[in-house]
């Protein structure tokens, strides 16, 4: 009979009661954190856990977006610098035309003019003025002669066909000048070709 009481008892309980007693710790032992600070830490650690991974992929998407950043940055200078050496030495391959054209009036030019008639001599005189005007553009595009002749022999800028022995000249320096070689602007177009000192 005083089962059923408490069974009936039980029944008859408030539910903010049952509420009370349901929330309210069954935890025996008292040194240990009560089991539901200990939920609450795992809960704490799982989302510190969370924060951790979030951080890291923050980080290597942070390190992304400046590693292309910077790769845009190298391709736009790299462009940039294509793009001005393009434009600076766009005139190198009319220049390379015209260069046999200059050499063969530089030819007609040094023939003796004493041993040529009138008429020949005038023609020599208009080859002399055509000349010059080449020369004169050439020099306003800033094509310009390699000096070589008299200097040790340099691979970069001259050619040698040959090489000679010269008296009184030490081994290695240009004696002769075959073709003369040409500079648009900083860049070698042409090379020298040479004869040169053994």
């Amino acid at each position: 009979m005083e089962e059923e009481l408490k069974k009936k008892d039980k029944k008859d309980e408030k539910p903010e009661l049952k509420k009370e007693k349901e929330s309210q710790c069954k935890c025996d032992n008292k040194k240990d954190k009560c089991c539901k600070e200990k939920k609450a830490f795992k809960r704490d650690d799982k989302l510190e856990k969370e924060l951790e991974e979030l951080k890291k992929k923050n980080e290597e998407l942070i390190n992304k977006v400046l590693y292309s950043q910077a790769e845009f940055a190298n391709y736009k200078k790299r462009k940039e610098l294509e793009t001005s050496n393009m434009l600076k030495y766009s005139n190198s391959e009319i220049v390379l035309e015209l260069l046999p054209i200059v050499d063969n009036f530089e030819r007609a030019i040094k023939l003796d003019d004493s041993n040529l008639d009138d008429s020949l001599s005038k023609f020599l005189d208009g080859f002399k003025m055509i000349y010059s005007h080449l020369v004169e553009l050439l020099k306003k595009f800033e094509v310009t002669e390699i000096d070589c002749l008299n200097k040790e022999f340099d691979p970069n800028i001259a050619q040698a066909l040959m090489t000679v022995k010269a008296e009184g000249v030490k081994p290695g320096v240009v004696v002769e000048i075959l073709q003369k070689g040409y500079m648009l602007k900083d860049k070698m177009i042409r090379p020298a070709l040479v004869k040169v000192s053994e």
